[in-house]
């Protein structure tokens, strides 16, 4: 069986070597230095290179566009939102949109209590390989509360929205937008969402034939329509707080490196075009808690979600059926330390690259509660604790080999614990056996 996993790794490396999109980006914190034009924010004044911002279109960033938010008071040809998703225009009007409005590389540092970043380069973008925004984040803090904190309108696509062409595997380097987390940077992302907003002119004879057309819809605190990438060239930190979900794009979505940490009412992190969509996570620190609302996946993709390494928590809503890892296409493990809780399993492939477990309690898992897992001499491997209830688990690490594990619920451990999972356990407390699991091949539920 590792001999099968090894090589079908090596065959999806050299897949994403392959196909998808190859152009890299001009400028990423990763890669060449390139000039870079300075944002610093401020609830007194935004300033570009030292210089007060514009108010004028054609600019490189300026302000004074209006807020695309929920408006409250309105009738059933306006959207879908109901009173709980609706502003009034004197709190959207607290808000400063600062759109970037030419390719570049742009360092956003400082606070605003009221903003929100924009990304719009124009529809023709969407085709112009060039049309790439590089946002680094570098202690910025960005507040909005009618809307995304961080929207991307138009930048280059370099992804196919095609069903036909739709695999696990995809190559975002020539992305039109790259989210940054500077060198030692802690940022924060405070955001809201906006229910769909229809087509003007749409009537109830639209809405009884059900030909309303979508204008506006944004789920997250940080929401694309294009392709993008986070990444991070040394410890640099992202906290996403979110209204309803945390990161969303409408294609892909890949995580090569930093620190995030996510906090949502729904999803923490989605990609959302049905059946064609990819979430990648290379590198890094993903920690998803969608347990601040009614229901939420920790990681949904309506297509693939790809983990080939990094340190993954992923924790569901601890009411709702919903994932620790949701996919609609397939689930696929290469690498890295994977721990995803909730109270539904999304069926991981077969074709994983590293082995995991799935392990279905019979009764709820309190968040407080240890989980250990040992080996067949009853050695600790790990023991893990979610932030929210739950009833089944998966677990995926380079530490798991066939064979024969315990798993016990303790009261007590002592080791190394790096978000929620122990490792190196010199001692615990209490053991109480709940089961055994013959992990012979992947996608054994014990």
């Amino acid at each position: 069986m590792e001999k099968i996993n090894r090589f079908l790794l090596k065959m999806m490396i050299v897949v994403f070597l392959l196909t998808g999109c190859s152009n890299e980006p001009e400028n990423n914190e990763t890669g060449e230095k390139q000039e870079e034009i300075s944002i610093v924010l401020s609830d007194d004044g935004i300033f570009v290179d030292n210089k007060g911002i514009s108010e004028e279109k054609t600019a490189a960033v300026y302000i004074g566009a209006d807020i695309v938010y929920y408006e409250e008071g309105k009738g059933k040809t306006y959207g879908q939102g109901k009173k709980k998703d609706s502003h009034s225009k004197e709190e959207a009007d607290k808000h400063t949109v600062i759109t970037i409005a030419r390719p570049g590389t742009y360092r956003v540092s400082g606070k605003i209590t009221y903003g929100q970043i924009s990304v719009d380069l124009g529809k023709e973008s969407r085709e112009n390989e060039k049309a790439v925004v590089n946002l680094i984040l570098d202690n910025a803090e960005i507040n909005c509360s009618v809307a995304p904190a961080i929207v991307v309108y138009n930048a280059y696509e370099c992804g196919s929205r095609k069903e036909k062409e739709a695999r696990p595997v995809v190559d975002t380097t020539g992305a039109g937008f790259n989210l940054i987390l500077a060198q030692n940077s802690e940022n924060m992302i405070n955001g809201s969402y906006v229910a769909e907003i229809y087509e003007e002119g749409t009537t109830k004879e639209d809405l009884e034939n059900k030909k309303a057309k979508k204008k506006y819809k944004f789920d997250a605190s940080i929401d694309s329509l294009v392709s993008f990438n986070i990444s991070s060239k040394e410890n640099g930190r992202l906290i996403v707080n979110a209204e309803k979900e945390g990161i969303s794009s409408s294609l892909h979505m890949t995580v090569n490196s930093g620190e995030i940490i996510i906090n949502a009412a729904d999803d923490s992190i989605n990609t959302n075009k049905n059946d064609v969509s990819v979430f990648t996570m290379n590198g890094g620190t993903l920690v998803c808690n969608s347990g601040f609302g009614k229901e939420g996946d920790g990681i949904d993709s309506n297509g693939f979600l790809v983990i080939n390494g990094g340190f993954v928590t992923a924790f569901a809503n601890s009411e709702s059926i919903d994932s620790g890892l949701d996919s609609d296409k397939g689930i696929y493990l290469n690498g890295g330390t994977v721990f995803g809780s909730g109270n539904m399993y999304d069926k991981i492939s077969k074709d994983s690259g590293q082995l995991f477990m799935v392990l279905e309690f019979d009764k709820k898992v309190k968040e407080d509660d240890l989980i250990m897992i040992t080996d067949q001499d009853d050695n600790p491997v790990t023991v893990f604790r979610a932030v929210n209830d739950y009833h089944i688990a998966v677990y995926s690490s380079p530490r798991l080999a066939e064979g024969r594990y315990n798993i016990y619920e303790v009261s007590d451990v002592t080791g190394d614990l790096e978000r929620n999972i122990y490792s190196n356990i010199s001692g615990y407390k209490n053991p109480v056996l709940l089961n055994s699991y013959q992990l012979e091949k992947n996608g054994d539920i014990s």
